[in-house]
């Protein structure tokens, strides 16, 4: 039951890793979910095209200090939607602007380097899939021979079993892994539209 359950993991590795070579897209990428390595603001953002005027009032103390409060998940967004309109009632134009950016600034690299790290976390995968089927060869060799050594066979076998453990783990992890940079995107478009809300 055990070498079903892998070998049913490494075939839906194997298809889903085709099938993203034959739509052309990263062939590593371990996810269901498109690989989109960075955002646009554009697409997030309805108001004013930031200026430079905008993006330097981003770095201000106020703004930036309300930025890195609002991109914090742990916020939960119906405070941060709260905390964003009481800032707009006092605030321009120029500043909702400024504090899109600066939110934006803060959650893409953040987003993009989890998405390098997902893509390696997948490559990993591959490594240990690899490397399990390598175990299953040398055991049905040294299964096959003249005079089977059983003691090697069961050492073999017990790593094996640890490398079966490792990938099962990760591949029940990684549905949740690959969640995490739609959440961030989700995140950033709901800030978005309620900073716009306060636009005049």
């Amino acid at each position: 039951m055990r070498y079903l359950v892998l070998a049913l993991c490494l075939a839906v590795t194997a298809t889903a890793t085709a099938a993203r070579a034959e739509s052309g897209t990263d062939p590593d990428w371990p996810c269901v979910q498109r690989k989109q390595p960075h955002l646009s603001l554009g697409q997030m953002w309805s108001g004013p095209e930031p200026d430079e005027a905008a993006r330097e009032l981003a770095r201000t103390p106020e703004i930036a200090a309300l930025a890195d409060r609002l991109e914090q998940r742990r916020l939960p967004l119906a405070e941060a939607e709260a905390e964003i309109a009481e800032f707009a009632k006092s605030a321009d134009n120029r500043q909702l602007t400024a504090l899109m950016v600066a939110i934006f600034d803060r959650i893409d690299p953040h987003r993009a380097a989890l998405i390098a790290g997902i893509a390696r976390y997948g490559n990993k995968q591959v490594d240990l899939a690899k490397r399990i089927q390598g175990h299953r060869d040398k055991m049905e060799t040294m299964q096959k021979a003249e005079k089977p050594d059983f003691d090697a066979i069961d050492a073999e076998e017990q790593q094996l079993d640890w490398d079966t453990r490792i990938f099962q783990d990760r591949q029940q992890a990684l549905t949740y892994v690959c969640e995490t940079p739609v959440i961030l995107e989700q995140r950033v478009f709901a800030l978005a539209r309620a900073i716009a809300a306060g636009l005049q």
